[in-house]
């Protein structure tokens, strides 16, 4: 199982795992033991996983459950500023991409998570299955991050 679980669980899906960690990281270092913890869970649970979803939604409730957790372990105070290590580490060299990046780290953990899932084009449906919200929680609650967001990208927030 071992090469057929890095391709299925971590290679395919290493893009979703990435973008996790790093909106929820404050440093490179941060960044790396997140995903590694990340690919850790997913080894010691892929056994329990069903197929009642599909396998990057559960990569998804997984990565969001690790980073979250560690968060809420160190008591991080989000600060408006990422890490240097962080914003170099921009896979694409995208300004813009940066300065979501930095607007994320200013607003809650799990407004992140919802954010993220919608950056991904997930369906509100898919949205509430991975957060265990209503689909129409789901709505109200990207329209309220968007509009914050663009608070903090504009220099209102």
């Amino acid at each position: 199982m071992g090469k057929e679980f890095f391709k299925v669980f971590i290679e395919q899906n290493q893009a979703i795992i990435n973008r996790i960690c790093r909106a929820y990281s404050n440093s490179n270092e941060e960044f790396k033991d997140y995903t590694q913890e990340v690919a850790l869970q997913l080894w010691k649970s892929h056994e329990k996983f069903q197929g009642n979803s599909q396998v990057s939604t559960w990569v998804y409730r997984v990565a969001l459950n690790v980073c979250l957790s560690h968060v809420r372990k160190k008591k991080i105070e989000t600060s408006p500023l990422l890490d240097h290590d962080v914003t170099q580490e921009n896979e694409s060299g995208d300004d813009q991409l940066a300065t979501l990046y930095i607007a994320l780290k200013r607003i809650k953990e799990s407004d992140r998570a919802i954010i993220l899932l919608y950056l991904e084009d997930k369906s509100y449906k898919e949205m509430a299955e991975i957060l265990g919200l209503t689909v129409s929680n789901v709505g109200v609650k990207v329209n309220r991050i968007k509009n914050e967001l663009k608070s903090i990208i504009h220099g209102r927030g």
